[in-house]
């Protein structure tokens, strides 16, 4: 190929490149301002996000104010909830019989001494008969003194037979004492020779009902028949490492969350400290006393505590997801007008599963981005 033919071809080459690049332009333009994905880009300015009216990354964003609670004095402890044991009662049968009549069903409130179970008991016939035997003969004992008391006065007979019926009234009001005791204490709520009635010991809600019509029931079974507690107050018990044992003590408060209610807490007391360490867990248990007005709470549910300090000290508190880490920092984004988030850093005493107690960096009533705070984060990194 000679000199003339090459410089041909390399001007054919040169003009085919520059009508594909021309071919390109026009297929796809360059987006146009305020058009495109270009009119939702965040004008930034530091550590400042801006947003136009009707930008799609706001839909994605939930705000809400700082609120403020009592700062707590270490990370949240796992507890137990369970009855109050000095209001519950656990009935169970003192003697061998059969179930004849039930008078309480499980969620049943009851008073104190209401009839829960009749029971066909053999055993207090039998007591309710030597009873009455005992008293018999204690009375013709009685009478048997008295004629003994007129003969002596007589001098119809010598002191020795006043004295042996003496004796035998005392021996009789002994064994009437006895019968008297033995029934009390196979009865202690109260029953006859027509049946044992189970009684309730405390006013309350029957929590628990393992009996059954016509079942048979023995002294020493390994579960009550009834359960009967006052749901309105009940116990939480903590189980708390050894570190912790010097910042409790009794009366202090402490909050209470579980997992059937998010978002609510609480209150409840310190009642008792442990006085032992449980060799397994290392841990001390620390029981609580925990009002239940409405009765929402219920005995067995885990629970979340947070030991507070003695004062209540009060900081702000913030969701967890609202923290966003870079480095050795943490910060939020604070709304300062609609559309506009500031990051700021932020200080921060306690942070557990749910919540960040901070110490610094916002203030009461600003609000802050508790969902979508990543988001912002790229857009911030994005635009810097």
């Amino acid at each position: 190929m000679n000199k003339r033919w090459s410089g041909v071809w390399w001007l054919a080459v040169a003009g085919l490149v520059a009508g594909a690049y021309y071919a390109g332009t026009v297929r796809n333009p360059a987006p146009a301002p305020g058009s495109g994905t270009a009119a939702h880009a965040p004008a930034a300015h530091k550590n400042q996000l801006k947003f136009e009216a009707g930008a799609p990354q706001l839909a994605a964003l939930r705000i809400a104010p700082v609120e403020a609670a009592p700062l707590p004095v270490a990370e949240p402890l796992n507890g137990r909830i369970a009855y109050n044991e000095d209001l519950t009662g656990r009935v169970s049968s003192p003697v061998a019989g059969r179930i004849v009549a039930l008078k309480a069903a499980a969620g049943d409130n009851v008073k104190a001494g209401q009839v829960l179970a009749t029971i066909d008991a053999p055993d207090l016939a039998a007591a309710v008969a030597d009873l009455r035997k005992a008293e018999a003969d204690e009375s013709r004992k009685k009478l048997a003194q008295e004629r003994a008391q007129k003969l002596f006065d007589a001098e119809v007979i010598p002191r020795k037979d006043l004295e042996l019926a003496q004796a035998d009234r005392a021996g009789a009001v002994a064994e009437t004492e006895r019968a008297r005791l033995r029934l009390r204490n196979l009865t202690p709520g109260g029953g006859d020779d027509r049946g044992l009635a189970l009684r309730a010991p405390v006013s309350g809600v029957v929590a628990e009902r393992k009996a059954n019509p016509a079942m048979e029931v023995q002294p020493g079974m390994a579960d009550p028949l009834f359960v009967v507690t006052d749901l309105k107050q009940l116990w939480l018990l903590i189980d708390l490492p050894e570190r912790y044992l010097s910042k409790v003590s009794p009366g202090l408060s402490v909050q209470v969350r579980v997992d059937a209610y998010p978002g609510e807490s609480f209150r409840a007391s310190v009642a008792r400290v442990g006085q032992v360490v449980d060799p397994a867990t290392r841990r001390i248990q620390v029981r609580c006393d925990l009002p239940n007005p409405e009765g929402v709470l219920k005995p067995e549910m885990f629970a979340r505590v947070s030991l507070l300090t003695r004062n209540e000290r009060q900081v702000l508190r913030v969701p967890g997801s609202a923290l966003v880490t870079e480095g050795l920092f943490s910060y939020v984004f604070v709304e300062t007008v609609p559309g506009t988030f500031v990051r700021r850093k932020v200080e921060l005493s306690i942070q557990d599963r749910e919540f960040a107690y901070l110490t610094a960096g916002v203030n009461p009533a600003e609000r802050v981005v508790v969902s979508g705070a990543l988001l912002l984060q790229s857009e911030l990194a994005s635009v810097q």
